[in-house]
Protein backbone atom coordinates (compact mmCIF):
# COMPACT_ATOMS: atom_id res chain seq x y z
CA UNK A 1 0.00 0.00 0.00
CA UNK A 2 1.42 3.37 -1.01
CA UNK A 3 1.48 6.37 1.31
CA UNK A 4 -1.04 8.18 -0.92
CA UNK A 5 -3.46 5.25 -0.75
CA UNK A 6 -3.08 5.07 3.03
CA UNK A 7 -3.70 8.82 3.30
CA UNK A 8 -6.80 8.53 1.12
CA UNK A 9 -8.19 5.74 3.33
CA UNK A 10 -7.39 7.65 6.55
CA UNK A 11 -9.10 10.79 5.27
CA UNK A 12 -12.22 8.89 4.22
CA UNK A 13 -12.31 6.94 7.49
CA UNK A 14 -12.03 10.13 9.57
CA UNK A 15 -14.84 11.86 7.66
CA UNK A 16 -17.20 8.89 7.81
CA UNK A 17 -16.48 8.23 11.50
CA UNK A 18 -16.98 11.91 12.35
CA UNK A 19 -20.35 12.07 10.60
CA UNK A 20 -21.62 8.89 12.28
CA UNK A 21 -20.50 10.31 15.64
CA UNK A 22 -22.24 13.62 14.94
CA UNK A 23 -25.48 11.85 14.09
CA UNK A 24 -25.29 9.72 17.23
CA UNK A 25 -24.59 12.77 19.39
CA UNK A 26 -27.30 15.11 18.10
CA UNK A 27 -29.67 15.48 21.04
CA UNK A 28 -33.30 16.49 21.07
CA UNK A 29 -32.58 19.88 22.67
CA UNK A 30 -30.26 20.72 19.75
CA UNK A 31 -33.03 19.94 17.27
CA UNK A 32 -35.41 22.08 19.34
CA UNK A 33 -33.00 25.01 18.90
CA UNK A 34 -33.48 24.78 15.14
CA UNK A 35 -37.27 25.00 15.51
CA UNK A 36 -37.16 27.93 17.92
CA UNK A 37 -34.32 29.91 16.32
CA UNK A 38 -34.12 28.97 12.64
CA UNK A 39 -32.65 32.30 11.57
CA UNK A 40 -29.61 31.80 13.79
CA UNK A 41 -28.89 28.52 11.99
CA UNK A 42 -29.48 30.11 8.58
CA UNK A 43 -27.17 33.05 9.36
CA UNK A 44 -24.33 30.81 10.50
CA UNK A 45 -24.76 28.49 7.50
CA UNK A 46 -24.61 31.53 5.24
CA UNK A 47 -21.36 32.54 6.94
CA UNK A 48 -19.58 29.19 7.00
CA UNK A 49 -20.79 27.77 3.66
CA UNK A 50 -21.02 30.90 1.50
CA UNK A 51 -19.40 34.03 2.95
CA UNK A 52 -16.08 32.43 4.01
CA UNK A 53 -15.52 30.96 0.50
CA UNK A 54 -16.46 34.28 -1.09
CA UNK A 55 -14.03 36.17 1.17
CA UNK A 56 -11.33 33.71 0.10
CA UNK A 57 -12.30 34.29 -3.54
CA UNK A 58 -11.79 38.04 -3.09
CA UNK A 59 -8.51 37.72 -1.13
CA UNK A 60 -7.07 35.27 -3.66
CA UNK A 61 -7.80 37.80 -6.43
CA UNK A 62 -5.74 40.51 -4.73
CA UNK A 63 -2.34 41.22 -6.33
CA UNK A 64 -0.21 40.04 -3.38
CA UNK A 65 -1.85 36.58 -3.45
CA UNK A 66 -0.42 35.94 -6.91
CA UNK A 67 3.02 35.66 -5.30
CA UNK A 68 1.89 32.21 -4.11
CA UNK A 69 2.30 29.01 -6.11
CA UNK A 70 -0.79 27.37 -7.68
CA UNK A 71 -0.60 24.61 -5.07
CA UNK A 72 -0.84 27.07 -2.19
CA UNK A 73 -3.74 28.91 -3.81
CA UNK A 74 -5.50 25.62 -4.58
CA UNK A 75 -5.08 24.37 -1.01
CA UNK A 76 -6.35 27.61 0.52
CA UNK A 77 -9.36 27.60 -1.81
CA UNK A 78 -10.22 24.00 -0.91
CA UNK A 79 -10.07 24.76 2.81
CA UNK A 80 -12.28 27.81 2.35
CA UNK A 81 -14.82 25.68 0.49
CA UNK A 82 -14.96 22.90 3.11
CA UNK A 83 -17.17 23.51 6.19
CA UNK A 84 -18.04 21.25 9.15
CA UNK A 85 -14.62 20.66 10.74
CA UNK A 86 -13.94 17.71 13.07
CA UNK A 87 -12.19 19.94 15.63
CA UNK A 88 -15.20 22.18 16.24
CA UNK A 89 -17.05 20.05 18.79
CA UNK A 90 -13.87 19.36 20.75
CA UNK A 91 -12.99 23.06 20.87
CA UNK A 92 -16.55 24.04 21.80
CA UNK A 93 -16.48 21.65 24.76
CA UNK A 94 -13.04 22.72 25.96
CA UNK A 95 -13.50 26.47 25.50
CA UNK A 96 -16.88 26.95 27.15
CA UNK A 97 -18.95 27.00 23.99
CA UNK A 98 -22.35 25.42 23.40
CA UNK A 99 -21.51 21.96 22.05
CA UNK A 100 -25.19 21.20 21.32
CA UNK A 101 -25.36 24.24 19.06
CA UNK A 102 -21.99 23.30 17.54
CA UNK A 103 -23.24 19.78 16.76
CA UNK A 104 -26.42 21.07 15.13
CA UNK A 105 -24.48 23.62 13.06
CA UNK A 106 -21.99 20.95 11.93
CA UNK A 107 -24.81 18.66 10.85
CA UNK A 108 -26.55 21.49 9.01
CA UNK A 109 -23.27 22.54 7.34
CA UNK A 110 -22.57 18.95 6.23
CA UNK A 111 -26.00 18.80 4.59
CA UNK A 112 -25.63 22.26 3.03
CA UNK A 113 -22.18 21.37 1.68
CA UNK A 114 -23.62 18.94 -0.83
CA UNK A 115 -25.01 22.00 -2.65
CA UNK A 116 -22.65 24.81 -1.62
CA UNK A 117 -19.32 23.12 -2.42
CA UNK A 118 -20.16 22.08 -6.02
CA UNK A 119 -21.61 25.52 -6.83
CA UNK A 120 -18.78 27.52 -5.27
CA UNK A 121 -16.12 25.16 -6.69
CA UNK A 122 -17.51 26.01 -10.12
CA UNK A 123 -17.31 29.73 -9.27
CA UNK A 124 -13.66 29.36 -8.19
CA UNK A 125 -12.81 27.41 -11.34
CA UNK A 126 -14.46 30.02 -13.56
CA UNK A 127 -12.60 32.87 -11.82
CA UNK A 128 -9.12 31.32 -11.71
CA UNK A 129 -9.02 28.83 -14.59
CA UNK A 130 -6.48 26.94 -12.46
CA UNK A 131 -4.78 24.12 -14.32
CA UNK A 132 -5.55 20.81 -12.63
CA UNK A 133 -8.80 22.04 -11.06
CA UNK A 134 -11.03 19.40 -12.64
CA UNK A 135 -13.72 19.40 -9.95
CA UNK A 136 -17.16 18.92 -11.42
CA UNK A 137 -20.31 19.66 -9.44
CA UNK A 138 -21.59 16.11 -9.89
CA UNK A 139 -18.41 14.45 -8.60
CA UNK A 140 -18.17 16.80 -5.61
CA UNK A 141 -21.83 16.31 -4.70
CA UNK A 142 -21.38 12.54 -4.92
CA UNK A 143 -18.28 12.58 -2.68
CA UNK A 144 -19.93 14.84 -0.10
CA UNK A 145 -23.04 12.64 -0.09
CA UNK A 146 -21.04 9.43 0.39
CA UNK A 147 -18.58 10.61 3.07
CA UNK A 148 -20.79 13.09 4.95
CA UNK A 149 -24.52 12.86 4.33
CA UNK A 150 -24.87 9.05 4.19
CA UNK A 151 -22.90 8.28 7.41
CA UNK A 152 -24.58 11.24 9.11
CA UNK A 153 -27.97 9.76 8.23
CA UNK A 154 -26.87 6.40 9.63
CA UNK A 155 -25.86 8.07 12.91
CA UNK A 156 -29.14 9.99 13.15
CA UNK A 157 -31.18 6.84 12.51
CA UNK A 158 -29.23 4.88 15.13
CA UNK A 159 -29.73 7.70 17.66
CA UNK A 160 -33.46 7.76 16.93
CA UNK A 161 -33.84 3.97 17.15
CA UNK A 162 -31.51 3.37 20.11
CA UNK A 163 -31.08 6.63 22.09
CA UNK A 164 -29.06 4.99 24.87
CA UNK A 165 -26.61 3.53 22.34
CA UNK A 166 -26.18 6.94 20.71
CA UNK A 167 -25.65 8.73 24.01
CA UNK A 168 -23.03 6.17 25.05
CA UNK A 169 -21.02 5.92 21.84
CA UNK A 170 -21.26 9.38 20.26
CA UNK A 171 -18.30 10.89 22.13
CA UNK A 172 -15.97 7.84 21.77
CA UNK A 173 -16.68 7.71 18.03
CA UNK A 174 -16.05 11.45 17.66
CA UNK A 175 -12.76 11.04 19.55
CA UNK A 176 -11.82 8.17 17.23
CA UNK A 177 -12.52 10.40 14.21
CA UNK A 178 -10.31 13.10 15.74
CA UNK A 179 -7.45 10.60 16.21
CA UNK A 180 -7.78 9.32 12.64
CA UNK A 181 -7.68 12.93 11.40
CA UNK A 182 -4.50 13.50 13.42
CA UNK A 183 -3.00 10.37 11.86
CA UNK A 184 -3.76 11.71 8.37
CA UNK A 185 -2.21 15.10 9.19
CA UNK A 186 0.81 13.35 10.75
CA UNK A 187 1.30 11.24 7.62
CA UNK A 188 1.26 14.37 5.46
CA UNK A 189 3.79 16.12 7.69
CA UNK A 190 5.99 13.02 7.63
CA UNK A 191 5.87 12.96 3.83
CA UNK A 192 6.31 16.65 3.14
CA UNK A 193 8.19 18.00 6.16
CA UNK A 194 11.48 18.22 4.20
CA UNK A 195 9.60 20.45 1.72
CA UNK A 196 8.26 22.78 4.40
CA UNK A 197 11.08 25.30 4.07
CA UNK A 198 10.64 25.26 0.29
CA UNK A 199 6.90 25.86 0.71
CA UNK A 200 7.41 28.87 2.99
CA UNK A 201 10.11 30.34 0.75
CA UNK A 202 8.06 29.78 -2.41
CA UNK A 203 4.93 31.23 -0.79
CA UNK A 204 5.92 34.23 1.35
CA UNK A 205 2.32 35.47 1.35
CA UNK A 206 0.64 32.13 2.11
CA UNK A 207 0.77 32.46 5.90
CA UNK A 208 -0.48 36.09 5.92
CA UNK A 209 -3.36 35.10 3.60
CA UNK A 210 -4.30 32.21 5.91
CA UNK A 211 -4.18 34.55 8.91
CA UNK A 212 -6.41 37.07 7.13
CA UNK A 213 -8.97 34.41 6.19
CA UNK A 214 -8.97 32.92 9.69
CA UNK A 215 -9.52 36.35 11.27
CA UNK A 216 -12.26 37.17 8.77
CA UNK A 217 -14.02 33.85 9.42
CA UNK A 218 -13.85 34.32 13.20
CA UNK A 219 -15.27 37.84 12.86
CA UNK A 220 -18.05 36.68 10.55
CA UNK A 221 -19.03 33.85 12.87
CA UNK A 222 -18.99 36.13 15.91
CA UNK A 223 -21.08 38.83 14.24
CA UNK A 224 -23.58 36.34 12.81
CA UNK A 225 -23.93 34.54 16.15
CA UNK A 226 -26.69 34.71 18.69
CA UNK A 227 -27.02 36.30 22.09
CA UNK A 228 -24.26 36.07 24.66
CA UNK A 229 -20.57 35.19 24.50
CA UNK A 230 -21.13 31.41 24.66
CA UNK A 231 -23.21 31.34 21.49
CA UNK A 232 -21.00 33.83 19.69
CA UNK A 233 -17.87 31.86 20.60
CA UNK A 234 -19.51 28.71 19.27
CA UNK A 235 -20.63 30.27 16.00
CA UNK A 236 -17.19 31.85 15.49
CA UNK A 237 -15.51 28.45 15.96
CA UNK A 238 -17.97 26.72 13.61
CA UNK A 239 -17.43 29.37 10.93
CA UNK A 240 -13.63 29.55 11.15
CA UNK A 241 -12.71 25.86 11.58
CA UNK A 242 -12.59 24.38 8.10
CA UNK A 243 -12.67 20.66 7.27
CA UNK A 244 -9.14 19.47 6.33
CA UNK A 245 -10.39 15.93 5.72
CA UNK A 246 -12.82 17.06 3.05
CA UNK A 247 -10.24 19.41 1.52
CA UNK A 248 -7.64 16.61 1.46
CA UNK A 249 -10.15 14.27 -0.16
CA UNK A 250 -10.70 16.76 -2.98
CA UNK A 251 -6.95 17.45 -3.23
CA UNK A 252 -6.12 13.74 -3.58
CA UNK A 253 -8.96 13.14 -6.03
CA UNK A 254 -8.75 16.27 -8.16
CA UNK A 255 -5.46 18.04 -7.48
CA UNK A 256 -2.82 15.33 -7.25
CA UNK A 257 -0.71 16.83 -10.04
CA UNK A 258 -0.35 20.20 -8.30
CA UNK A 259 2.60 20.24 -5.86
CA UNK A 260 2.15 21.79 -2.44
CA UNK A 261 -1.63 21.38 -2.13
CA UNK A 262 -1.61 19.01 0.84
CA UNK A 263 1.00 21.06 2.69
CA UNK A 264 -1.10 24.18 2.13
CA UNK A 265 -4.13 22.44 3.63
CA UNK A 266 -2.22 21.29 6.72
CA UNK A 267 -0.65 24.76 7.08
CA UNK A 268 -4.10 26.35 6.93
CA UNK A 269 -5.32 23.95 9.64
CA UNK A 270 -2.41 24.86 11.93
CA UNK A 271 -2.88 28.59 11.33
CA UNK A 272 -6.59 28.27 12.15
CA UNK A 273 -5.87 26.45 15.42
CA UNK A 274 -3.19 28.95 16.44
CA UNK A 275 -5.25 31.92 15.26
CA UNK A 276 -8.22 30.91 17.38
CA UNK A 277 -6.15 31.06 20.61
CA UNK A 278 -6.09 34.88 21.00
CA UNK A 279 -9.75 35.05 19.97
CA UNK A 280 -10.74 32.52 22.63
CA UNK A 281 -8.75 34.37 25.29
CA UNK A 282 -10.49 37.60 24.32
CA UNK A 283 -13.88 35.86 24.30
CA UNK A 284 -13.38 34.38 27.78
CA UNK A 285 -12.40 37.81 29.13
CA UNK A 286 -15.74 39.33 28.13
CA UNK A 287 -18.48 39.45 30.79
Amino acid sequence: MTATTLLFLLVKASLITLMVGLGLGLEVNALALFRHRPWLIVRVLLGTCVLVPLVALVVLKLPFSFQMTPGARFGIALMALSPSAPLTLRKARLQGGDHHLAALLQVAAALTAIVSIPLLADVFRAFYKLEGWDISPTSVATQVALVQVLPLTVGLLLRHRWPAFGARWALPIQKAAFLVSLAAVGLILFKVFPKLLWFVQANPMAIPVMVILTAAALALGYLLGGNGPMERTTTALVTSMRNPGLALLFAITHGGVIPGVKLAIVSYLLITILGSIPFLRWSRSRP
